[in-house]
């Protein structure tokens, strides 16, 4: 069996941070996202600026866009009124920090009083959060709140013996017990799921284990699942790359998961579009099938395929 990565060599092989500002979020966008009562709503999503992860996760890249020291109070509430500013109103806004939430280095629990009241109007909140990270600064921030509160988090795959590999540093039972924690509490959940993670090699296994983990989610009672190809780019998973233990997905195996996980109509399945061309085999029926993707993102349905020679 294959040993974890350390944490110290998965940073040996990165790249440079991206120089960020801790007064001003590293990205800001609005977009639409069916909820979970079926409704099409727009939704402002802010990517905050705050200190790094303490997780370091084998296949993660987030840390490009991160402080190396705690955030300094009164930051986040600043990035946050610099981006509503600039959005328009919505009742939906995720707040994701590459990160966790309720990690104290991130955001300072001293700012949830701010952060909330900046929030006011919002009917629902969404934040991301390591399954570890559960306990009292949840109740607090909730209680803040004037909507309802989600929470994201990184469960990336159930596979025996991939999860303890990813340097997640959790188990499935921490994840059952997030999800207990949450649900007593009625905290909608969303995961994020990984198709080909490193050491799962097989493209059969890759598409069995995803789907796997998208039942698995459902049954814990998240509302939603994110499927994420997984990709290169941190340094580390080019080394896994050459190595053979890291193979990229093909763009043909994520329409067939994301259809897959779809047609089991058990909750909202979204399929990361993101730097989609990195996975494509064909140049004249990228664009179509990009197109059909992000339709079935947004409503919910399978659509019929794209019909080309490449396939």
């Amino acid at each position: 069996m294959k040993k974890v990565i350390s944490s110290k060599s998965i940073r040996d092989f990165r790249p440079e941070k991206i120089p960020v500002n801790s007064s001003e979020p590293y990205m800001f966008l609005h977009e639409e996202e069916m909820q979970k009562n079926g409704i099409v709503e727009p939704v402002n999503t802010i990517f905050l600026t705050n200190n790094e992860c303490p997780f370091t996760c084998l296949m993660c890249d987030l840390w490009k866009h991160t402080l190396d020291e705690k955030t300094p109070a009164g930051a986040i509430p600043a990035q946050i009124e610099y981006a509503l500013a600039r959005l328009p109103d919505t009742n939906v806004v995720k707040l994701y920090n590459s990160g966790n939430f309720f990690d104290g280095k991130a955001i300072p629990e001293s700012d949830y009083s701010l952060i909330a009241d900046q929030l006011s109007e919002y009917q629902h909140v969404i934040v991301e959060n390591h399954p570890k990270l559960i306990g009292p600064a949840v109740d607090t921030f909730q209680s803040t709140l004037n909507g309802s509160l989600e929470i994201a988090m990184g469960l990336e795959t159930i596979h025996p013996h991939v999860l303890p590999l990813l340097n997640k540093k959790f188990s499935i039972e921490d994840f059952k017990i997030a999800a207990s924690f949450f649900r007593e509490r009625e905290v909608d959940m969303r995961v994020f799921l990984l198709l080909n993670p490193p050491f799962l090699t097989d493209e059969d296994a890759n598409l069995e284990w995803c789907m796997k983990s998208v039942e698995f989610a459902f049954s814990e009672g998240v509302s939603a699942c994110t499927i994420i190809p997984t990709r290169e780019g941190n340094g580390i998973m080019e080394k896994l790359k050459e190595s053979g233990d890291y193979v990229a997905p093909t763009l043909r195996a994520l329409e067939h998961v994301f259809t897959e996980a779809l047609s089991l109509g058990k909750g909202r399945v979204f399929c990361d579009t993101w730097d989609l061309s990195l996975f494509s085999e064909c140049e004249n029926c990228f664009d179509a099938r990009k197109k059909r993707l992000d339709r079935m993102n947004l409503e919910q349905e399978i659509l019929p395929e794209i019909v080309c020679d490449c396939l």
